[in-house]
């Protein structure tokens, strides 16, 4: 549920006409952005390896036509993210299967990735949501590198294997869970029963094995294409993955419980918003999570001016700054 109205006090008829407008899915747009992924997943898996078998002497300008297919990572994973929030098409059904047809082409666990970010938007910043908040168990140096890890595409890493907890026994997989999900009080050990839930149901598992089968059939294709080439797929992948990684967290580091939404609003120049389908708007989207993402820029107050908002890419460098010593209020 929204926690607060997406319509000012005081707007008129117009602005509230509009604002009720876009609380559904602009499906137009979607659609074509979805264009957009899908072509270059296909540069990507298909156009570019038989682009370099079919000349020589061009890897360095091959390679950099790399960069325009990295820069659509924020636009998949942004189509992906409304699908598990039911605002990419009108159709429930239309939806979730264009959703799951994306995550598969990015090799990521569509289930467990929507159950991970529901998670997340109810439960924001508790003792398992805060990867920035050393927990003070362990090695320091330990929790040091880790967080280093995850950041440079570790978190990537960990959500391509995930699926393999489907194909183990369920008594492991649900040991693995309670492992990595520690149970702090009442709260802790109610998030920790949710995941080892999800992780025991019959149909998520088969799903879960049914899409890593589809992904490792599409990315054994890529690589038979590639050949040789091979190590350039996965300079794609890891590129693509280190987006996924650093973007995870950024708008929730370092925020204090009692911050709006428990999650930050960030700036861009003027048509970066596209790109990133306005998470730089977190904020907006924590506090009003069943509206489009082509809502989020309507909510910002006036107010809020663009100088008090620090830079997205800013932020992003912010968490190599490393782990933060607690989590409180400001």
């Amino acid at each position: 549920m929204e926690s607060t109205s997406a319509v000012r006090p005081g707007s008129d008829a117009g602005s509230f006409t509009k604002a009720v407008a876009r609380r559904t899915p602009d499906v137009r747009a979607n659609l074509a952005l979805t264009g957009v992924a899908g072509l270059a997943l296909a540069y990507q898996l298909i156009g570019l390896p038989l682009l370099l078998r079919a000349t020589d002497g061009l890897m360095v300008v091959l390679l950099a036509s790399l960069l325009p297919v990295v820069l659509t990572t924020p636009i998949h994973w942004g189509l992906i993210h409304e699908g598990i929030h039911g605002q990419l098409l009108r159709s429930r059904r239309a939806n979730e299967t264009v959703a799951r047809l994306l995550a598969i082409g990015l090799a990521m666990p569509f289930d467990a990735v929507r159950f991970g970010h529901l998670m997340h938007h109810r439960f924001t910043r508790e003792a398992f949501d805060r990867p920035d908040v050393d927990d003070a168990s362990g090695p320091r140096w330990l929790r040091r590198i880790g967080w280093y890890v995850r950041l440079m595409g570790g978190l990537y890493v960990a959500e391509l294997l995930a699926p393999l907890l489907a194909f183990i026994p369920v008594r492991l997989a649900r040991a693995v869970i309670e492992r990595g999900v520690h149970a702090h009080g009442a709260e802790g050990r109610q998030i920790q029963r949710l995941f080892s839930n999800h992780v025991q149901d019959p149909a998520k598992r088969s799903r879960a094995r049914r899409d890593w089968l589809g992904s490792l059939l599409v990315y054994a294709g890529a690589f038979a294409l590639y050949g040789k080439a091979w190590p350039v797929l996965v300079l794609a992948m890891y590129l693509r993955g280190l987006w996924l990684s650093l973007a995870d967290n950024l708008p929730h580091y370092g925020v204090a419980m009692d911050e709006p939404g428990r999650a930050r609003d960030f700036r861009v120049p003027r048509g970066l918003g596209l790109l990133l389908m306005n998470h730089h708007l977190h904020r907006q989207h924590h506090l009003h999570p069943t509206l489009p993402w082509v809502a989020l820029p309507g909510l910002v107050e006036p107010a809020a001016d663009a100088t008090t908002r620090e830079a997205y890419w800013r932020a992003a460098l912010r968490q190599f700054r490393g782990l933060q010593p607690g989590i409180g209020v400001r």
